[in-house]
Formats: structure tokens, sequence, C-alpha cells
């Protein structure tokens, strides 16, 4: 037999078919000494040859070949039972022993790959007790036995303590690979979590000790820009502050979608005045779209009630899809369109798109897109840029607020990502609670400052220094 074939088999399996074989060769050649006692001579002699046929299933499957010897073993099984039962008559019982040989096809088979093979070899114990039922238990044999009551009798206590203590050791040997396979699942399982919160745990510090000195290069930047430069050092310090800015925003996504993929998304939903609150994200991309000669278009409706919403999550998803639109668009525009499209009691519809006329996406690849690490193809990374973690950190957002976000885009003519939300209306007293500010006389007090980084002390000392 080839190696290949022989990989196919587990060790397990190929010690299960041995061991099965022997247990059977060692009953039967009892039995071939029990009907010499009972003096079915006949009868005997198919049992001992029976016997030399489990012992070669046995050597066939110690050698090698256990496909064959499963293969004989179950033939034979089912053969012999049969055979036997038709040679005692139905008194005698020996077919209740088809009750175990249909258990016997999924210890031999794989489930997976041989269903085929299970399927056959299950059946066949029902079509014979079928054909015995049939022919009376005629169906191999007729004949009449010599001390046909006592011989009955007795194979028949044999036949039921031995069919009991087959099933009973079969039903055992199956909860013990379920209750192994489990065993392996919840370890697996959990090497899964544990290993998911080592990572975590990683990104989570590194992330501290990278933002750190991040952190101090934007502040520093920020602080040389605001020194009145030279005109040619402002370039290089424009850069350098938005080096800084892309590699924190960078950093900020690795770290949230590592927080999605270990734990569940909580939204923190608070009273918000969305056509207020996201008035703002014009001013935040306008520049890049200046940059690149676009125009960004805001479209709110005025009439958008207050609302219950986690603002810092929704402004994420608009945010990177406003980002990827100005990235992929080199001529024309950029939409960013909320409308209130149903309105109850209780709750409001609102439908988010946003529309840009760039690259576009092949169709064969806007499921992709969702995938974190990956992006339309490798030119578009090559030529753009990115991680690919934006589209799948809006996506886990969008399905944590009960949505779906969807795309319609055709190459060269643009894209339109949209998704409809349903928001539980909130009061203008609810929104006065968690908006009115807290003042608070600092006039003639002291300002500790504490922070464990001699470079952020520097940075704030002299940012608050420029404001006093």
């Amino acid at each position: 037999m080839s190696n290949s074939s022989i990989k196919k088999f587990s060790e397990g399996s190929m010690k299960m078919i041995f061991i099965t074989s022997m247990v059977f060769f060692a009953a039967f050649l009892l039995l071939f000494v029990l009907a010499i006692f009972l003096e079915i001579y006949n009868l005997s002699i198919y049992l001992l040859v029976t016997s030399v046929l489990f012992l070669t299933s046995t050597i066939l499957s110690k050698k090698g070949f256990p496909k064959i010897a499963r293969i004989i073993f179950l033939l034979l099984f089912n053969l012999i039972i049969a055979f036997v039962s038709s040679y005692l008559g139905k008194e005698a019982s020996v077919e209740f022993l088809l009750i175990f040989a249909i258990g016997l096809p999924f210890v031999f088979f794989s489930f997976n790959r041989e269903k085929i093979e299970i399927s056959i070899f299950c059946l066949l114990p029902f079509l014979l007790w079928l054909l015995l039922f049939l022919t009376n238990f005629n169906f191999f044999v007729d004949i009449e036995l010599k001390n046909a009551t006592k011989t009955r009798n007795i194979v028949y206590y044999i036949s039921i303590i031995f069919t009991l203590l087959l099933v009973a050791l079969q039903l055992i040997y199956y909860s013990y690979i379920n209750a192994r396979v489990n065993r392996s699942e919840h370890f697996k399982k959990q090497e899964a979590i544990d290993t998911s919160n080592a990572k975590s745990q990683f990104l989570s510090t590194m992330s501290h000790e990278i933002r750190t000195p991040l952190n101090a290069v934007i502040g520093l930047s920020y602080i040389l820009n605001d020194n009145e430069p030279r005109k040619d050092q402002e370039e290089n310090i424009e850069a350098l502050n938005y080096s800084g800015k892309i590699l924190l925003n960078l950093l900020n996504n690795v770290l949230d979608f590592s927080k999605i993929q270990s734990t569940t998304i909580q939204l923190d939903n608070t009273p918000i005045d969305i056509y207020r609150a996201i008035k703002q994200i014009k001013k935040v991309h306008e520049a890049s779209c200046l940059q690149k000669g676009i125009i960004m278009n805001l479209e709110i409706d005025a009439n958008i009630p207050i609302v219950w919403l986690d603002i810092v999550r929704f402004n994420q998803v608009i945010n990177n899809l406003v980002t990827n639109a100005i990235k992929f668009t080199e001529k024309g525009s950029v939409t960013l369109r909320i409308k209130k499209i149903n309105q109850t009691k209780d709750v409001l519809g609102l439908l988010t798109e946003i529309i840009d006329t760039g690259i576009g996406i092949p169709q064969d690849k806007q499921n992709l897109i969702w995938e974190a690490f990956k992006q339309a193809s490798s030119t578009t990374n090559r030529l753009y840029g990115g991680t690919g973690l934006g589209l799948p950190i809006v996506k886990s957002i969008i399905e944590a607020m009960d949505s779906q976000v969807k795309v319609d885009s055709d190459v060269n003519k643009g894209s339109r990502f949209y998704f409809k939300i349903n928001l539980k209306l909130a009061s203008s007293q609810e929104l006065y609670k968690t908006t009115q500010k807290k003042e608070h006389n600092f006039n003639g007090k002291k300002v500790l400052l504490v922070e464990d980084n001699e470079i952020n002390v520097l940075v704030v000392k002299q940012i608050i220094e420029k404001q006093t």
C-alpha cells in the first residue's frame, strides 16, 4: 500500500481495526469449540473458516492494508451472523448481533471522507435482517438441528449477552471519542482565546510605548510651526507634522481592529444633534480635497431630530469612508449625504451615503474589500497605500448598530458606500444635560502637571506657556 494511502488512516483507526479483528478471531474460535460441544459439526466448520478470515483481516491491518482489512471484516461479520441466524433459526436470536454491526462503519470509516461507505455498510445489516424475516430464516440454509430446543436455548442466552456486551462497549467507545474531541476542541478554543488576549495585550502595550514619543513628535512640530519658522523650514515642519499624524492614525486603526476582533463593540449612545455634530466633518477633510483639486460636498437634512447615537463610532465610520473616497478620487467630487428616510413616534430611520467619482471597485472585488488587510488589487495598495483596515472596522461598527454597510461601484466612474440605521429619538432636555458647559474659575490657581515622560512635559509646558 502506498505511503499516501496509509496516511489517510490515523494510527488510532489502524489500531482499532487490528484489535477488533483480533477479538473476533478469538471469539469465533470459542464459538467453534461451542459448536463442537453442541455437536453442530457442519456449522463448526463455517465458524473455523470465519475465524481464519478474521485472522487474515488482523494480519492485513498490521501489514499496512487497513482499507482491505476493514472491508473483509465488515462483510464477513454481517454474512456470518446472517448465516448462523439462518442455520440455528429465529428462536436462537443470533440476528440481534446485527444491531452491533449497524454501528461498526462509524468506527472504521471517516465520516468526512467516506460517507458512501458508511451508508452501504449501515444498510447491509438491515437488508440481511429483512431477507431473514421474509424467508422465515431459511435464506441461507433450511435444516433440522439435533437437540434443536436445547441448542437454541443455549445459543439464545449467549446471543443476548454477547449483543448487550458489544453494544455497551460500542456506546462506551463512542462516548470516549466524543469526550476526547470535546476536550480537544475546548483546549483549542482556550488556546485561541489566550493567543488573542496576548496579542491584544501586546498591541495595547506597544501602542502606548509608540504613542508617547509619537505625540511628542506631533507636539514639537506644532510648536516649531507656531514659532514663526523661516520659509525654507515651513514645508519640512508641515511634512513632519503630517507624517506623525498619519502614523498615529495607522496605530489607532491597528489597535482598534485588534479590540474589535477580541471583544464585542460596546456602543456608548448619547443624545446628539447630528446636523451640528457632522458639520465639522467638512472642515476636517476640506484641506485634503483642496490639495487634490476636488470638491467636498456635505448634504445633511436640517430637520433631523435629536437622537441617541454613539457619535464617536459614527464619526469614525464617516471619517474612514470619506478618507477612502478622497484617497481614491483624482478629479470630481466627494459627497457626504445624510438624510431622514422615515420616522415614527420613537424611532428615526437615517440613511448615510458617501459618494465619490474616483477609480471605482471591480464587481468581483467588492466582497474582498471588507476583509482585513485586503484591498481591491496589489496595484491599488502600491499606488495609494493603506493597511486595508478601514473598511473592516467600518463593517464591524455598522454591524454593532444592527445594520449593514453596502457598496455600489463602477470602475472609473466612482463608488457609493451607504448604510441605514434606526435610532431612538431623544429630547432637547436630554441633549442639554449632556452638553451643558460647566465653568470653573481658575484665576490665581496653580496647575499640577503629572507626566512620567520628560519630552511630554517639555511639549505641554511650552504649549501652556504660549497660552498664558
